[in-house]
């Protein structure tokens, strides 16, 4: 894991992302892109193509600059390489393209979750990211102070499109030697008997090189509800999972796991893009 991109609006959301990507890149001996996406209203997006003089667009651009040196300087980011960037973009799409652009590892952010009504129109852009993002996503919430242990779950159908996914998660887990939890969700719409789920779950993992692991059968009323007790009732550190990105109208009646778990846990939660 070379380079982590931590999106930042300066919230105190951002600043606890950025704290655990520290955590991680000095583990990893990693290096951390730092990055703020101005959205300025539409005429002033103009002027900045048309007269870069304009005083109150120079005003705007020297605060985000500003802003990002003074966070370049934290005293937990001493001693790991940090690069800031300021981009003109609206923040999901800007964060999406800069992830491609320069090949990134991991994507860190912080997230305020949002519920009900607001959950439904207006989501929010780590929600966005979740969906769409190819790169690997670090969702923390402002209470995480630091990933301390080492009990990591991966929630799963454990179907074969998810195993190139699931050995991104091992390589997370070695940052941490972490012992990983597979736990497969049986809820009244998913059933399976015990024999076929330890059969789904013998065969996914059979040919990993996996050791530290146990595998888990959890019952619940639905399974984004199984995830967030069987989470609770192991104490685990982190919440691993992966996500189909779906957009449009059918996210809209079918829901993605992954975005909902990472709004609604207060656990961090990592997902991959199958």
């Amino acid at each position: 894991m070379k380079q982590i991109l931590v999106p930042t609006d300066f919230s105190d959301h951002a600043e606890a992302a950025l704290k655990i990507a520290a955590q991680i890149a000095s583990k990893n001996n990693s290096e951390i892109l730092l990055l703020h996406m101005l959205e300025l209203p539409n005429q002033m997006s103009d002027a900045i193509s048309a007269s870069a003089s304009i005083p109150e667009v120079m005003l705007f651009i020297q605060k985000a600059k500003d802003k990002l040196r003074e966070t370049q300087e934290k005293e937990y980011l001493k001693n790991i390489k940090v690069s800031h960037y300021l981009q003109f973009e609206k923040a999901h799409e800007g964060i999406l393209s800069f992830s491609q652009e320069y090949n990134i590892d991991l994507i860190v952010m912080g997230s305020h979750g949002v519920t009900g009504i607001d959950e439904v129109l207006i989501g929010s852009n780590t929600e966005k990211i979740v969906r769409s993002s190819n790169t690997p996503v670090l969702v923390i919430k402002k209470e995480t102070k630091a990933i301390e242990g080492t009990n990591f779950i991966f929630a799963s159908d454990f179907s074969k499109e998810n195993e190139k996914p699931f050995l991104k998660m091992i390589e997370f887990a070695k940052i941490f030697d972490a012992h990983i939890h597979l736990v497969l969700i049986c809820s009244p719409n998913s059933f399976k008997t015990t024999a076929a789920a330890n059969k789904i779950m013998a065969n996914f993992i059979s040919n990993m090189g996996l050791k530290n692991y146990s595998t888990h059968i959890y019952n619940d009323t639905n399974i984004e509800k199984g995830i967030l007790n069987f989470a609770e009732s192991v104490k685990a550190d982190l919440i691993g999972l992966c996500t189909h990105g779906r957009t449009g109208m059918s996210h809209f009646f079918s829901g993605s796991i992954g975005e909902d778990i990472a709004n609604h846990a207060h656990r961090p939660v990592i997902t991959f893009k199958i």
